[in-house]
């Protein structure tokens, strides 16, 4: 079977346009889905979140930022106390990787 090229990347599009659309709204309720669909594009894209060091370079640092977002979703889905500036700073970082992974 072929995949057509092109096919991910317009289903990740769409779901970041859904996403963007719930951050303006409750920006910690959508980081649990932020990180979920950065996941599934940094491993599309050859990236191994379980040892950022194995990444050279400048991959070492997307996977690093990706692990500093994911923290704070991880906070705050185990209820602890996460502060906007946080959210804000998570929010930010998926936005940026999101941007530079699909351009």
């Amino acid at each position: 079977m072929t995949v057509e090229p092109g096919v991910d990347r317009a289903e990740w599009d769409a779901e970041w346009q859904a996403l963007e659309s719930q951050l303006a709204d409750s920006p910690a309720e959508t980081l649990p889905d932020l990180d979920h669909l950065l996941e599934r594009i940094l491993v599309a894209r050859g990236h191994n979140l379980s040892d950022p060091v194995a990444n050279g370079g400048q991959e070492r640092e997307v996977v690093a930022d990706f692990l500093a977002a994911r923290e704070v979703t991880r906070r705050w889905e185990r209820g602890e106390e996460v502060l906007p500036g946080d959210v804000a700073a998570a929010v930010n970082n998926y936005r940026e990787l999101y941007e530079s992974l699909l351009d």
